[in-house]
């Protein structure tokens, strides 16, 4: 299961800065039970516009860290909301279909 969000940097603040608090949280979110790893990509037509995929092993998961979120996590999205606007994507199964070069074995980030 793929959680995916659209992050833009208010002005005065930058991706790196956005990135450097976003590897913290996810240092932490990544101890919960089924966390399967975070992803944060650049768009490559506007720098101030990242695109977030968190990876779980199921829904259920998920909904369990969100219930009581590490402290450290809440400090940390609270510090960024000043400076950044997220939106929520949507929330995705694993791929259903894959068409993959012959000699490219599927990710494990492809789960």
């Amino acid at each position: 299961m793929h959680y995916i969000f659209k992050v833009t940097i208010g002005p005065g603040y930058s991706a790196e800065q956005y990135a450097e608090a976003w590897m913290r949280a996810s240092a932490f979110i990544q101890r919960a039970p089924g966390a399967l790893g975070t992803r944060l990509h650049r768009s490559l037509d506007d720098p101030n516009v990242l695109l977030a995929i968190a990876t779980w092993e199921s829904r259920a998961a998920r909904d369990a860290m969100e219930a009581d979120p590490p402290t450290e996590v809440k400090a940390i999205i609270a510090g960024q909301t000043p400076f950044v606007d997220i939106e929520l994507i949507g929330e995705f199964d694993a791929p259903e279909w894959t068409v993959l070069p012959e000699d490219l074995p599927p990710r494990s980030s492809d789960r």
